[in-house]
């Protein structure tokens, strides 16, 4: 159990929360050492005295330990298992929803921007004949049940009322919403698979030839595919007991595959989950002192919550790079939850990632543009400089031609959350160790989840 805070550690939290209330005003200062401050990863005396303080502002700002969500039936995990692995999803069979999603990449594919439909080869040594890629990173699937929103915009939600919010083509229906068990999470694969980037490719094959107006013909399509194999006939209806196959939708099969996401990819038993629940040996000095930075500082205004996530949107000055969604002059920028709301005010606002397991998924950014998990913790050091000097040298050769101009356009609707201040370069390295107190060992080597086969056929990434 959590230990009570004694008089002098009451006295530091005080003082903690002055300083997370002005930190952000300030010019390039250092915060007020509490640890033992030699920079080492030795719990001494010092460090212990910040273990209550650290508790006791994890709690004032809402950020808890995660817990496991509860389990779905084995059968649609299964099922769900085999979808996300198998490319008959995909217009012209070559691609899966886990192949920009790959168990070896910490559900991502160790990317700036994925490679979709047409591309060869896996994770960073994917190719594409013309050079295309996706416009924003692939975020990873760790912890989804703690979402609202999916997607970098948002695109896809359920809101307080329970009424899902998805894109104004996607055709959704009342029938289709009465299926999903899992929230705005039991629709997020309906909507890659309209994407001809992503899945359904250009020409070539019978999806591809259904207008793009026409959604839910292209779900009926990956319907008839799935039901000509008697394989996945009998899965869906064991996954669904006492239905029929031929009365079931796209939306049962979205609805497995977050199934299989909530089951086999929601990660609770990290340090930080250990140190919450009263282990006072769970983290290293280093990521006590990180903990205490995070927590006081800006950090956890947006990474807020068990997932380290606010599930709001928020303009980070993350410069743009890549083929853009079609915004700007000539389409290549990316205006993020604009593009939603169409609201201007959020014009380059991208949801928080969580954090979970964040040491492991790299590039960071909405368009990955970000590469390292330090850069990523220093970008909010003079964040404002560091978007004005962005060096596209850390990419890949193909992207760094991409970075767009528009530094002053992203500035012009920036987050007030994000201040001015400096940080130690020593705060820095704490809190990035932190942030690997963060991750489940667990998660480090996912293999498991790559199925042998699937029900197609096809050759499985």
């Amino acid at each position: 159990m959590p230990r009570r805070l004694p008089h002098g550690a009451i006295a530091a939290l005080v003082l903690l929360f002055a300083l997370s209330g002005c930190a952000d005003q300030q010019g390039p200062s250092t915060p007020p050492r509490l640890g033992n401050g030699v920079g080492n990863d030795s719990v001494d005396a010092a460090t212990d005295s910040l273990i209550p303080i650290v508790r006791a502002l994890a709690s004032s700002k809402g950020v808890t330990a995660l817990e496991r969500p509860a389990a779905p039936r084995t059968a649609l995990v299964h099922l769900g298992q085999l979808l996300a692995f198998d490319k008959v999803l995909s217009g012209n069979r070559d691609i899966a929803c886990m192949t920009c999603h790959l168990p070896d990449f910490a559900t991502g594919d160790g990317r700036s921007l994925s490679i979709g439909q047409g591309g060869s080869g896996l994770g960073p040594a994917r190719t594409h004949a013309d050079g295309h890629f996706i416009a924003r990173n692939a975020p990873p699937l760790f912890n989804l049940g703690a979402m609202t929103s999916f997607f970098w915009d948002g695109r896809v939600s359920r809101d307080g009322s329970g009424t899902f919010h998805m894109p104004a083509d996607a055709g959704i229906t009342p029938a289709m919403t009465g299926v999903f068990e899992f929230g705005a999470l039991s629709a997020q694969a309906l909507v890659p698979l309209l994407s001809r980037a992503e899945m359904r490719g250009e020409r070539g094959n019978e999806l591809a030839a259904i207008p793009d107006n026409q959604p839910v013909e292209v779900w009926k399509a990956i319907m008839a595919r799935l039901g000509a194999i008697p394989a996945y006939r009998g899965l869906f209806q064991a996954a669904y007991p006492g239905q029929r196959f031929e009365d079931m939708t796209m939306a049962h099969a979205s609805n497995a595959i977050a199934a299989f996401f909530l089951a086999k990819l929601s990660f609770t038993d990290t340090p930080w989950d250990r140190f919450l629940r009263g282990d006072d040996r769970a983290l290293s000095g280093d990521q006590v002192r990180g903990a205490k930075n995070f927590l006081a500082f800006t950090c956890v205004r947006c990474h807020s919550g068990a997932a380290l996530s606010d599930n709001a949107f928020h303009n980070a000055l993350v410069p743009q790079l890549g083929p853009g969604s079609g915004d700007g002059a000539d389409g290549r920028d990316d205006f993020g939850r604009m593009r939603v709301t169409g609201n201007p005010a959020e014009r380059y606002a991208f949801r928080t990632p969580p954090l979970r397991n964040v040491e492991l998924t790299a590039p960071y950014g909405h368009d990955g543009a970000i590469t390292d998990l330090h850069a990523f913790v220093d970008h909010y050091s003079e964040i404002e400089s560091k978007l004005r000097a962005f060096d596209p040298s850390t990419l890949e050769p193909s992207l760094q031609g991409t970075v767009l101009p528009t530094t002053d356009a992203i500035l012009a609707t920036r987050d007030p959350l994000l201040g001015l201040t400096r940080i130690a370069d020593e705060r820095t390295a704490e809190t990035t160790a932190f942030l690997k107190a963060l991750t489940d060992p667990a998660a480090r080597d996912l293999r498991r989840l790559r199925p042998p086969q699937v029900p197609s056929g096809l050759p499985v990434d």
